[in-house]
């Protein structure tokens, strides 16, 4: 377990730094920051396992903005991860501290689904400090020779972020390709990054280094299988082909409501269409719901949702992997600045993505996996605000709950939603759904 240390100062951070940080209201370091950024800064490669939430971009961020400041001419940094979502958060990250730090930072942004020609002169105007990038888009742009004069050799640092999911088999290709033509390890830093620490990773230390190279430290924060103490976690037994009213009834009358603190009034966006179906007539007005984010495990299920919604006049914005790249990233960001305030998502939405202020994370299935339920009720009660976590859980879901239970070693609270007026609701939902399956079949 890392010491707590006081401040960023203490870990051999510069000043514009820290006073950068200090603008963005982060003064103490976390414990996956004080294990990992003392090595970093001394050049060794470093594994850091730390949940989510747990600061560990900044763990790599700053010791790389520390050796910049030293020379900006000189080497910059690729940052590669499995997600675009995650890909603009890192990118966001990135832009704050160094412009806090008004250390002229160029950073940029290379993902899929955008115009890889103006990638490609971006980058050669541009010449970035630090990239983030996905591993296929680099890809593409590399081997097609639209960014042969962007001087790769030129690298000092490699960071994978999101580890154990860049490592496995679906992005090996990719990675082959990238480490071939980035410089021999002995000559950059090698920083992996992850919220699951698999035994894969851990072997990486076991390794024999290349000649000039030590093995990587691993610095691995164990995981916290407890929740928040100010998130509320609940579930309701609801039959399997009746979610959808129950659903309906939880946003329009959620357990947050009366606990809610005090902020500015919902605006009227909040009772209009979301961008899902923003062609279609508008319909009545329908009640404020709070902030929000439905998980759901298939990307059918959350644009049926996210239709079903929409229909019932409540605004929202979907986000899982079949949608287009600009069409994600504009749903993210809608829900990013509260003017939709439900987010329907995959697990796509439940690592790493920090949107401050979710009062209301809803299962819409229970996850077969323990870390992945931790994750996904992690996007409400973050910093020591209060949250609540709702999940739907069925005849088929009860050893699941009791898996999740035991290894968070909580006990979960029944919440008994009004039977009358979810059937009340029942006619509404339906007619709702059955133009959302009509939608999403077409």
């Amino acid at each position: 377990m890392a010491e707590r240390v006081p401040n960023f100062a203490a870990l051999g951070i510069s000043a514009p730094l820290v006073r950068a940080l200090k603008m963005l209201s982060i003064t103490t370091p976390t414990p996956i920051q004080a294990a990992t950024i003392p090595a970093i800064l001394e050049g060794r490669d470093v594994i850091g396992g730390a949940q989510t939430g747990s600061g560990k971009t900044l763990a790599f961020a700053l010791p790389i903005l520390h050796t910049l400041m030293k020379d900006m001419a000189g080497g910059y940094a690729v940052i590669l991860t499995p997600t675009r979502e995650l890909g603009v958060q890192l990118h966001e990250q990135f832009l704050a501290v160094g412009q806090g730090s008004r250390m002229g930072l160029r950073c940029a942004l290379v993902l899929g689904g955008m115009d890889m020609t103006r990638q490609a002169n971006e980058l050669a105007e541009q010449r970035p400090h630090i990239l983030v990038a996905t591993p296929g888009r680099l890809v593409d742009l590399l081997s097609s020779g639209a960014a042969q004069d962007w001087g790769l050799e030129r690298c000092k640092y490699v960071v994978l972020d999101e580890a154990d999911r860049l490592l496995s088999p679906t992005f090996a290709p990719a990675l082959a390709y990238l480490f071939s033509v980035l410089p021999p390890a002995r000559l950059r830093q090698t920083l992996l990054f992850t919220a699951t620490l698999t035994p894969e990773l851990e072997r990486l230390t076991q390794k024999t280094p290349e000649p000039g190279k030590q093995p990587p430290l691993l610095r691995k924060i164990e995981m916290d299988t407890s929740t928040p103490a100010t998130l509320t976690q609940q579930y309701v037994l609801v039959p399997s082909h009746m979610r959808e009213p129950y659903l309906v009834q939880l946003l329009y009358e959620p357990p947050c409501w009366s606990e809610r603190s005090a902020r500015a009034p919902l605006t009227d966006v909040y009772r209009t269409r979301g961008p899902a179906a923003s062609s279609a007539p508008s319909p009545k007005a329908a009640p404020a719901v709070p902030f929000t984010i439905i998980f759901a495990s298939r990307c059918k299920t959350v644009e049926l949702i996210s239709r079903m919604l929409t229909e019932l006049g409540i605004a929202n914005a979907s986000l899982h992997s079949l949608l287009p790249q600009s069409q994600r990233l504009a749903h993210l960001q809608l829900f990013r600045a509260r003017r939709v305030p439900v987010l329907v998502s995959t697990d796509v939405g439940s690592r790493g993505l920090d949107v401050p202020d979710v009062e209301l994370v809803v299962n819409w299935d229970v996850p077969a996996a323990w870390e992945d339920y931790v994750h996904r009720v992690g996007r409400t009660a973050r910093r020591g605000q209060r949250g609540w976590a709702v999940s739907f859980v069925t005849e088929h879901d009860v050893q699941l709950v009791q898996a999740i239970e035991a290894k968070i070693q909580h006990t979960l609270e029944e919440l008994e939603l009004p039977e009358a007026q979810v059937l009340e609701r029942l006619s509404q939902v339906s007619a709702a759904k059955r133009v959302a399956s009509m939608v999403c079949s077409a």
